[in-house]
């Protein structure tokens, strides 16, 4: 197959500290944090960090099946691309639908959280009150326009806010340990200290996964990046272990600041800020800083890495053709771009009228998870059926089967904590929505493959270091 220079994206664009830095960016460890380590607490007691240590070993168990899937087939499409050519042209369609679907519900948090947060910031800081929803639209829409213009000017830029969210986060997190520090031990990292012993661990262990939530950005940036085969793996395994790290050290911090104080941490509404505030409240203004830069730079990163898929299923056939268009000037995917962000701000918008930020942030990021958890597992079991069908010769039996099938089975606990019945409303609305949505995506998969028999041959035709 012939590919023509108007279908690519542009060529070494970025370099290995470029993806790491969309990557972080992507996972947003301020906005993650703020909103989830109660709620861990609450599970764990004041060991909740080893349950954040425990869903850094599961996130690296699915990163080394995307850096094998990397090495192997760098491509946009990701997790379609993957599981397209490991199970054929009908999973790809599937997965094209019912991920991009998840990750759009998913990003319309993150726009309606960066309006809500904005607001909050803005009428306690300075007693000035602007509807959230505007600041949303405003938000979205610089986002769209930056993301458009060039894949290195706006990865650049969520680098820079994401270093600055970093500085913040840490200047917040000493202080903490200095205003507190004859509260400093170990307590936090002992097992002994978990509530329920291992089943405190699992009490907490969905939202810690949902921390680590965008750890995959790297892959769908494969066909922008020098020498992918070799920087997009690594890039998976730093970003991981890296924010992993520093979602440990914050924790510490934190309970620290609550003197280890593990019923105080999970009644607090955003722990961080409120022992930031009891350490030092000269700092608060740190806190919402690092909240705003947190949530810009995560929407930069995950339209870009995001909506990649849906440009590059609309390239090779799997959707409409008019999302794998490149902007003649910029190199950009702009018409997947935009159609990503202005989809995610149409849902805050629709079901925004009568719905709080904070509320809002916790349905649509819930329902948008369920997909992504789904692919995430397919996509281990998808590995080695990929290595045996294409690769068989080197096909080792602990990186190819055993590694990506343990990624799977970690996966089941925060699966079902997503879909597990008796939830209250609208949660226990949400697995039916999926299911439904991967109803339809799969009759769609089906009947696409069964009128395109060339489909097969385009899957993963788009190698990102290829020709």
């Amino acid at each position: 197959m012939v590919h023509h220079s108007s279908t690519r994206l542009r060529r070494n664009a970025l370099g290995l500290p470029q993806i790491v830095a969309s990557t972080l960016a992507n996972i947003a460890p301020a906005m993650s944090f703020y909103f989830g380590f109660a709620t861990i607490v609450q599970g764990a007691g004041v060991a909740a960090p080893l349950t954040i240590a425990v869903a850094m070993v599961a996130i690296l168990f699915l990163a080394s099946t995307v850096a094998e899937f990397s090495r192997f087939h760098p491509s946009a499409g990701s997790f379609v691309t993957f599981i397209g050519r490991a199970f054929g042209p009908s999973a790809a369609a599937t997965t094209s639908i019912f991920v991009v679907v998840g990750y759009v519900v998913a990003a319309s948090a993150v726009v309606v959280i960066s309006g809500g947060w904005a607001h909050d910031t803005l009428k306690v800081f300075l007693g000035v009150s602007v509807p959230w929803q505007i600041i949303s639209a405003a938000v979205a829409i610089i986002v769209g326009v930056l993301v458009s213009r060039g894949i290195s000017l706006s990865t650049r830029w969520a680098g820079i806010f994401f270093v600055f969210e970093l500085v913040l986060l840490l200047v917040g997190a000493v202080a903490m340990l200095i205003a507190h520090h004859g509260a400093i031990s170990l307590a936090s990292l002992n097992p002994a200290n978990l509530s329920g012993g291992l089943k405190g661990i699992g009490l907490g262990f969905p939202l810690a996964i949902y921390l680590f939530i965008g750890w995959e950005n790297s892959a769908t940036l494969a066909e922008e990046t020098a020498n992918p085969r070799r920087n997009v793996p690594r890039a998976l395994m730093l970003g991981t272990l890296a924010i992993g790290v520093l979602y440990i050290f914050l924790a510490v911090a934190t309970e620290i600041g609550f003197g280890n104080d593990a019923k105080a941490v999970g009644e607090a509404t955003i722990p961080y800020v409120d022992a930031l505030k009891a350490s030092a409240a000269g700092l608060l203004f740190i806190a919402y800083l690092a909240g705003l830069t947190s949530i810009f730079s995560s929407l930069i990163g995950l339209t870009n890495s995001q909506a990649r898929i849906l440009f590059n299923s609309g390239r090779e056939g799997l959707l409409p053709a008019f999302f794998g268009k490149i902007h003649p000037e910029h190199g950009t995917p702009h018409v997947s771009l935009w159609a990503f962000i202005g989809v995610a701000l149409t849902i805050v918008l629709a079901f925004g009228r009568n719905i709080a930020p904070v509320a809002l942030f916790g349905d649509v990021g819930t329902l948008g998870t369920i997909p992504v958890i789904v692919t995430y597992l397919v996509t281990n079991l998808a590995l080695p059926v990929y290595v045996l069908k294409h690769a068989r010769g080197e096909f080792r039996v602990v990186r190819h089967l055993i590694l990506p099938l343990l990624g799977a089975v970690m996966l089941v606990l925060p699966l079902w904590g997503l879909i597990e019945p008796g939830q209250p409303a609208p949660f226990n609305v949400f697995p039916y929505a999926a299911g439904a949505l991967l109803l339809g995506s799969a009759l769609y998969g089906v009947l696409l493959a069964r009128s395109s028999p060339e489909l097969t041959a385009r899957i993963g035709s788009f190698v990102a270091d290829a020709d």
